[in-house]
């Protein structure tokens, strides 16, 4: 029965979209942001049980090269709605760089954090610990976050950074590829319908696909459109909003089918998970935004950024810095999932710019620290970059 609730309240999330959609009703900004947004959050946890099925049945490179695209559609659908407006409309540049960096932010110091607070809550033990294969994930999330810090320092993003970018996220892929692939062990919906035979599993599978994408494509316009509509209607600034509650109707169900896990005592599935995430939505993601924005605007500019937008790009750099020294010796403790939820919540308390730049500093300094004072964390940085270390863990993934 729960099953079947979460299956039909996700159906009906979409559902209510597609009909307010072909009905041609046109409702309050507000309205429309919340309908269209409920509709993408239900359709990302379609796309999540999709992706689960999938893996029964497609080669393995293919299944991995799939579900990491699925990991960020919800989220990229919006922001490259932004990037394509950049190209019309140069003032669009600051929502594409605000729902990037707020989404990249909320699934650190948000969903990374949750994991470690949930499986503390649940077996009182304060560390999670990380399978030798994810130093696969670790080594290219470093690669692509010592690559961004060059996005502020030139002020713009431009398709070199596209072509980085985009090839760290290729070798990535071809490293994970080259991983075995283990049978996956399915849970809730996907696993009552995998227990349906094979026929009816591809068949769902497929409709969930469908469904889940038709209703994204549909939502992410009206979603990002009435979220600024919103905020100048009730005096709420537009960059806040796309910052931070756009990223919430995409990542909230990826948080929660990670806390699922970490209550289930698979915290490293979880972390696993959202690190895969990570590491998608700071390459690809990004990679892809002057990609768009060139394609819309008919010619190969860059996408020049504000104060305000390299401040908010050098900080989301710096707290990626930080997490990647944290998780470099494959653990990551329950007071160091407290010490990246209190840098990322007390920073929303401060609007002031010079603050973005102090708390990226923290990141910075901290992250050098961790490297300097504890040997396990240098030795996991420096087998990073090893390349045999590396091999091991793609044979050990």
């Amino acid at each position: 029965m729960t099953n079947w609730l979460w299956i039909g309240s996700s159906l009906l999330l979409c559902l209510q979209w597609i009909l307010i959609h072909f009905a041609g009703f046109h409702p309050a900004p507000h309205l429309q942001a919340l309908s269209s947004g409920i509709a993408i959050f239900g359709a990302a946890f379609m796309l999540s049980w999709a992706a689960e099925l999938a893996q029964k049945d497609i080669p393995q490179a293919l299944a991995i090269a799939l579900l990491a695209l699925i990991a960020v559609l919800p989220e990229y659908a919006v922001d490259m709605y932004f990037a394509w407006m950049a190209g019309k409309d140069p003032n669009y540049t600051a929502f594409a760089t605000a729902n990037m960096t707020g989404a990249n932010r909320l699934l650190i110091g948000v969903g990374w954090a949750a994991v470690v607070f949930t499986f503390w809550l649940k077996s009182g033990k304060r560390v999670v610990q990380l399978e030798p294969g994810h130093k696969i994930e670790i080594f290219y999330l470093a690669l692509a976050t010592i690559y961004s810090f060059m996005i502020p320092l030139k002020g713009r993003l431009d398709l070199s950074d596209a072509a980085v970018l985009i090839v760290i996220f290729a070798f990535y892929m071809r490293a994970a590829a080259k991983a075995s692939h283990v049978e996956p062990d399915l849970e809730g919906p996907a696993q009552m319908i995998e227990e349906w035979g094979q026929g009816p599993r591809r068949l769902v599978t497929v409709l969930f696909f469908f469904l889940s994408g038709f209703t994204i494509f549909i939502a992410a316009e009206p979603f990002a459109e009435g979220l600024l509509a919103s905020g100048r209607k009730f005096g709420i600034e537009e960059f806040i909003l796309v910052q931070w509650l756009a990223p919430l109707a995409s990542e909230s169900p990826e948080f929660i089918v990670a806390v699922m896990f970490a209550l289930r005592s698979q915290p490293g599935l979880s972390m696993g998970a959202l690190l895969s995430s990570k590491v998608n939505q700071w390459t690809l993601l990004i990679g892809m935004l002057p990609v768009v924005y060139a394609i819309s605007a008919g010619n190969p500019g860059s996408m020049h950024m504000d104060g305000r937008q390299v401040e908010e790009v050098f900080l989301t750099a710096a707290q990626s810095l930080f997490a990647v020294a944290i998780l470099a010796n494959l653990s990551f403790s329950i007071m160091e999932a407290a010490a990246v939820f209190a840098l990322f919540s007390t920073q929303l308390l401060f609007t002031d710019p010079q603050f973005r730049f102090y708390y990226s500093i923290v990141y910075v300094a901290l992250a050098i620290g961790l490297v300097l004072l504890k040997r396990d964390v240098r030795d996991g940085v420096c087998g990073l970059f090893s390349r045999a270390s590396v091999v091991h863990a793609i044979e050990k993934h």
